[in-house]
């Protein structure tokens, strides 16, 4: 099966499984104090400037321990309204974190300094929740990007506004592939106070990363990611595919596939559908006739965005191949074709 429905659909990357079964020999120290562990504190280092890189199993727990550390009780978190906190972690910020999510309707998935003002409102009112934390999604559900400048805009404002700033980059790589920059322009460099770092959506298993930029924050999270069910016990299997991701050029190459085939993708349908998204990461949005996902989807794997509008999201990985992306492409334009007339 060759899908575009997920980039969680992909396999393992093979550098991944090396660098697991490579950590699979003889005993180590549990609960992150082995060499691997410390080996990727000392590669964060010098990727972000920081040592303080705490693995967790997925991204729903990356954004919930990292968020807890950055709120007291009584405060939100501003995000768009179509933000992966908001629409795709099952209520987990609200269940698991006793989180309070500021919505933001937005038109293509990024919030703005101006968007961001509508949210804070009632400062000092007791019967208010207080915004606390400004969140953004890089690249976002709508695979919209944020630039350096924008990122560095809103990490700014919510600073002048005593708030913190948290990106949830579970698909960090790809943004950063796709604006030629490295991890650090778009994380420590903007102003950053926690980032999710994603590694699942591109090529990893069970492993991802709360990475803490302001040092203020970092001691919590020792705490709160055990108290989040997050801490893995053999904890180098997970940071040596982390550390693996991270050395060298391994995450650009990988995200900078899944990009060009999405933007193949686009290309190759623009003559048959209505794409409703810049193509700026490993996504692409766009409007079928009627019927004619269903018939598609007998072949291939993706999802439906919106019933209402007939809007699909199509996703490339970092195994998608230029093939599967033809044999996708053929089979939308025979399928648009005998659905239109």
């Amino acid at each position: 099966m060759r899908a575009f429905a997920s980039d969680n659909y992909a396999p393992i990357l093979p550098e991944a499984l090396e660098a697991i079964n490579a950590a699979n020999v003889g005993h180590a120290v549990s609960y992150g104090a082995d060499e691997w562990t410390d080996r990727l504190r000392d590669r964060s280092a010098e990727v972000f400037g920081t040592r303080d890189i705490f693995p967790v199993f997925n991204g729903t727990g990356a954004n919930v321990v990292g968020l807890r550390a950055m709120l007291r009780p009584w405060q939100g978190v501003i995000c768009a309204e179509t933000a992966h906190l908001n629409v795709d972690e099952g209520g987990a910020p609200e269940v698991m974190g006793a989180i309070k999510l500021l919505t933001v309707p937005t038109p293509d998935g990024k919030l703005t300094p101006s968007l961001v003002d509508t949210r804070v409102t009632r400062i000092g009112d007791e019967h208010a929740v207080q915004p606390g934390v400004v969140s953004v999604t890089q690249s976002t559900e709508l695979g919209t990007l944020y630039t350096v400048e924008e990122l560095r805009a809103l990490a700014d404002h919510a600073h002048a506004h005593g708030m913190l700033f948290h990106i949830d980059g579970s698909r960090l790589a790809n943004a950063a592939a796709s604006l030629d920059v490295d991890l650090r322009a778009i994380t420590t460099d903007v102003g950053a106070d926690v980032v999710s770092v994603g590694g699942t959506k591109i090529g990893l298993l069970a492993a991802e990363a709360v990475l803490v930029l302001n040092p203020e924050l970092a001691p919590s999270l020792l705490y709160l990611r055990k108290q989040s069910m997050q801490l893995a016990s053999k904890m180098r299997f997970v940071s040596a595919q982390l550390l693996a991701l991270l050395d060298g050029d391994l995450w650009r190459r990988s995200a900078g596939n899944a990009n060009a085939m999405a933007q193949r993708l686009a290309d190759g349908v623009r003559e048959h559908v209505e794409v409703t998204q810049p193509v700026q990461a490993n996504g692409v949005f766009a409007i079928l006739p009627p019927g004619a996902a269903g018939e598609l989807q007998r072949s291939f794997k993706f999802y439906e965005w919106n019933e209402a509008t007939g809007e699909v999201r199509w996703m490339c990985s970092w195994d998608t191949t230029e093939a599967d992306v033809d044999a996708f492409v053929a089979a939308v334009r025979d399928v648009v074709a005998a659905t239109v007339q």
